[in-house]
């Protein structure tokens, strides 16, 4: 708890005691005031006018007009003073028994008359004694309860002289001790008080103190120069790229790589900002467009007459101050990898794909149409089991071409020299030729393959159409595939602002969301499919559409069937 709240609850609790204290103080005096005016006003005033009546009484033989005048008048008085019980009653008897006095005097009517009076006088005198009874209890509950809160005000008072004292005390006591210390270089101090928050944050804040003065303290200018000198070294002598720049952009750290490649002085940047050496490089103006979102295609740079290849990567430097918890920017690190090693090994590979593609497939196409040849019944018959071999070889041949002219397509792509006729097509045409590529596919599965059109017939796509048509197959194609038997599959062209939107949709069981992201990578499957695929018909489908400055995505849900989809741009 805060020292603050502590000493609010205290002062305060105090404080409202003693309110209370003088408000109870104030009701009982008010209230004893009231019983005392009761009986004063009341019964006091009654036994005035009791006594005055028998004076008058006594003085109605010498003097009887003044005495009887003063009777009256008293009478009248107390017949407005009735505040006994049985004391209006014994007023009016009062009143019979003097008039009939008055009209015929004898001395048993005046006895009746000074009866009257003293019963007035007597009712009176016990409405005092009980009144005066109710004054002793107030006086006894307002000193009962004067006491309590009294007393409860002297404890309370009684902690906080004992206890706030101490409180503020200790911990300043501990601190000003703690700050000798560290004011004799004894940086190893620490203090830890337990009680308010309010010296726990003190606590901390001197802590930290401690604990920067013993970082300071512990190195040295020559350590922190050699430490220096040992992270440019080590820098120096990667083979990446390497670029510091702090947070307001200014360059203060450039490796050998990094100077060699962007044709760079080292004394004439440093210092600078990247967005004025961006000036006069092309290099560096490429990579500050990317800084917040580095291009993940590689960046060809040559340098000694040799091309080569840097993937750009962009790592924003956070650091925790001592005896802070909360990171702080201080800059970003712009890292060029060399990739030319693996980027040879991948062109080697590509031109062996595209080599060993296109020498298998001349052999393949001669084994087909040998297996053609033998279905032929020129050449004799055949038997069911013969049959049934032929047709499992022209199968498992026709799977070959169709790898051997995907990973022919794939290396084209990789190279770079996809040769594409782009050209004014039109997508019904393009469509009815996919459909009827793979209208022998779907009668196998009994699967009726619907088309919409919703463009206008004067709507043309520039595109390269054969390569269109071969994206819409491997499209049709997976969605044979992985559709039930007699189901269909829909095939919906209709006009975007960005184009013309093509989409293939089955009744699968569709693809979880979490493999959406990598359906169109190259070798990639859906985990738990029966794969007899190679992985790259979407990958090439994805090189395809994108080299046309189009777009392409799928769009499913688990046991809901999925929507592939391409765009292409108006003519």
């Amino acid at each position: 708890m805060k020292l603050k709240t502590k000493l609010t609850l205290g002062v305060g609790l105090l404080f409202v005691l003693i309110v209370l204290l003088s408000v109870i103080g104030s009701f009982y005096i008010n209230k004893l005031k009231s019983d005392t005016e009761k009986i004063l006003i009341a019964n006091y005033n009654s036994l005035e006018f009791s006594q005055n009546m028998l004076l008058a009484l006594d003085k109605m033989k010498t003097d009887s007009a003044v005495a009887i005048k003063d009777f009256k008048k008293n009478n009248l008085l107390q017949e407005r003073n009735l505040t006994e019980f049985g004391e209006k009653e014994a007023t009016q008897n009062l009143n019979l028994h003097f008039n009939s006095y008055i009209n015929d005097p004898s001395p048993e009517k005046e006895k009746m008359i000074r009866e009257d009076l003293v019963k007035i006088m007597s009712l009176n005198m016990k409405g005092i004694e009980r009144k005066s009874d109710i004054a002793i209890i107030t006086a006894e509950n307002a000193t009962f309860w004067i006491a309590c809160l009294g007393t409860i005000c002297f404890l309370i008072a009684i902690t906080l002289v004992f206890n706030l004292p101490q409180t503020i005390a200790e911990p300043i006591s501990q601190l000003t001790f703690s700050i000798r210390q560290i004011a004799n270089k004894n940086y190893n101090e620490r203090v830890h008080f337990r009680g308010s928050e309010e010296f726990n944050d003190l606590a901390n804040s001197f802590n930290i103190m401690a604990e920067k003065l013993q970082e300071y303290e512990s190195s040295t200018l020559s350590e922190q120069l050699m430490d220096k000198k040992r992270i440019e070294t080590l820098v120096n002598n990667m083979h990446d790229a390497v670029i510091g720049l702090d947070e307001n952009h200014f360059i203060y750290m450039i490796n050998d790589e990094a100077l060699k490649i962007t044709n760079l002085n080292k004394d004439e940047i440093i210092g600078k900002t990247v967005h004025e050496v961006a000036v006069n490089n092309d290099l560096i103006r490429e990579l500050l467009k990317n800084i917040n979102h580095p291009q993940k295609d590689p960046i060809k740079i040559v340098t000694d007459n040799k091309e080569n290849y840097f993937e750009q990567d962009v790592i924003p430097i956070n650091i925790t101050k001592t005896g802070e918890k909360e990171k702080k920017y201080i800059g970003k690190v712009i890292l060029l990898r060399n990739i030319t090693p693996f980027k040879e090994l991948d062109f080697a590979k590509t031109n062996f794909i595209a080599t060993i593609s296109h020498e298998l497939k001349t052999p393949i196409s001669a084994i087909k149409m040998g297996v053609q040849l033998l279905e032929n019944q020129k050449f004799g018959e055949l038997n069911d089991q013969q049959k049934e071999l032929l047709k499992s070889i022209n199968e498992d041949g026709q799977r070959l071409l169709d790898i051997t002219g995907e990973l022919l397509n794939l290396s084209q792509v990789e190279t770079g020299n996809i040769r594409l006729n782009i050209e004014s097509c039109a997508p019904k045409k393009m469509v009815q030729t996919a459909v009827k590529n793979v209208e022998k596919l779907a009668e196998q599965k009994n699967i009726s393959i619907q088309t919409q059109f919703l463009t206008d017939e004067k709507d043309f796509v520039m595109a390269d159409f054969d390569k269109t048509v071969w994206v819409m197959n491997n499209f049709l194609s997976n969605a044979i595939k992985h559709s039930f038997q007699d189901e269909k599959i829909l095939i919906l062209v209709e006009k975007e602002l960005s184009g013309i939107k093509f989409s293939i949709t089955d009744t699968g069981k569709g693809i979880d969301e979490k493999y959406q992201r990598q359906i169109f990578d190259r070798y990639f499957q859906v985990p738990g499919e029966h794969q007899n695929g190679t992985g790259l018909g979407l990958a090439i489908s994805k090189n395809f559409i994108e080299k046309q400055n189009g777009e392409i995505g799928v769009k499913s849900s688990l046991n809901q069937g999925s929507t592939f989809y391409f765009v292409l741009p108006l003519a």
